[in-house]
């Protein structure tokens, strides 16, 4: 099978319409939307290409088929299963957030989040009515319990309803929440009243030496309501579907989503998603095998061209969080953009996230793809470290 990371050309990924290789001019590496370089897992493919040869091209039937194979993947990978009555389908993991949102609480209450974090965050729960409470990961990029506090008796000061957004693992950092992290956020939520709603889109995307636990599977974490999807393991963002599953204690909750709040999932979304979380497990762990290597590259890599970029292999995702804060430019670069983004856009034509979009602490930093080939990988740090000369 091999490394899917090194399957494709650069040649071959230019022929892609997808944003991440058309936002920017052709002499571009994208290497910032959370877009993987690789060809579908062939259980997958199959499951499309077989649908379109029929025409199966109608209304998705429901979510059944793809709880259960969720719930199949997580008893293998986690020792934890999601009760496939206690699961929606909704038609992508934020359309699900916000549903999930409105389930536990009204118009103009709080959503606490950890900046730095994913933005469209900010942007879906600004939408939804609701207001945004900031609990700043600390510097070494872990939840921090007296933030945490701070911010949920913000949150329901006066007697408001609140919810806790728990990106997990976390984007753009690449932290895997420990169980003992896990069991600080259910003991605070509990103290506070807060509803916990967790985003565990790269949940099958976890380093060896890390462990992920599903938010559900810990003790006290009933009350809470988690999303699901195939989507960033198995690089299927152009064919959307998504679950909302609630743990016991929330049911109840579910129970009153409307109908209509799962309309909109793809019929090919289900089934691609589908056939990824049953058959796709031996394609996911040569993703992973070739993400460690990446990981371990990139920091060789960083620590020789970049030395002043301070750079913490992430145990999750396949994102990497650089800072960049001590950066200092040539004299012969006066001029040259402040924003690291900015800069190693126009000076090296690599395309990075910058650091502000997600929030609090994230000005001086950007975010790197690693999902792209070593050979790749090599030559966007080479260009970022010209981008300096």
């Amino acid at each position: 099978m091999g490394n899917p990371l090194q399957t494709l050309s650069l040649a071959d990924l230019r022929r892609r319409s997808s944003e991440k290789w058309r936002r920017y001019p052709p002499d571009v590496l994208p290497l910032w939307v959370a877009e993987m370089d690789v060809p579908l897992a062939e259980p997958v493919a199959r499951a499309l290409t077989d649908a379109v040869a029929l025409g199966d091209t109608g209304y998705p039937q429901g979510g059944a088929d793809y709880a259960s194979a969720l719930a199949g993947f997580a008893r293998e990978r986690w020792g934890w299963a999601p009760k496939p009555e206690h699961t929606r389908l909704v038609p992508d993991v934020m359309l699900g957030v916000v549903e999930a949102l409105r389930l536990v609480t009204g118009y103009g209450d709080a959503v606490v989040i950890n900046p730095p974090v994913y933005p469209p965050f900010y942007d879906f729960i600004r939408s939804a009515d609701r207001r945004v409470v900031e609990a700043p990961l600390d510097p070494e990029h872990r939840l921090d319990p007296d933030a945490l506090a701070a911010a949920f008796a913000e949150a329901v000061a006066g007697g408001r309803q609140a919810a806790y957004l728990l990106c997990s693992p976390h984007n753009p950092t690449g932290t895997v929440h420990t169980a003992d992290e896990l069991a600080m956020v259910i003991e605070l939520s509990d103290r506070y009243g807060v509803r916990v709603v967790v985003d565990e889109i790269h949940a099958p995307l976890v380093c060896r030496g890390a462990t992920f636990r599903p938010y559900l599977s810990m003790p006290g974490g009933e009350r809470g309501l988690a999303l699901y999807s195939a989507s960033k393991a198995w690089n299927l963002a152009g064919v959307k579907a998504a679950l909302l599953v609630a743990g016991p204690a929330a049911a109840d909750d579910l129970a009153r989503m409307p109908k209509v709040a799962g309309d909109g999932a793809s019929h090919l979304g289900v089934l691609a998603h589908t056939a990824a979380f049953r058959y796709g497990g031996p394609w996911l762990d040569e993703l992973l095998a070739g993400l460690d290597q990446n990981r371990r590259l990139l920091g060789d890599l960083v620590a020789e061209h970049l030395p002043q970029v301070r750079y913490r292999p992430p145990e999750g995702t396949y994102l990497a969080w650089l800072d960049c804060r001590d950066l200092t430019l040539p004299a012969g670069a006066a001029g040259a953009p402040a924003d690291p983004a900015e800069l190693f856009l126009e000076r090296g034509r690599v395309a990075l996230v910058p650091g502000p979009a997600f929030g609090t602490n994230g000005a001086g930093h950007v975010r790197f793809n690693l999902a792209t080939s070593p050979e790749l990988v090599t030559e966007a740090v080479r260009r970022m470290a010209s981008a300096l000369r």
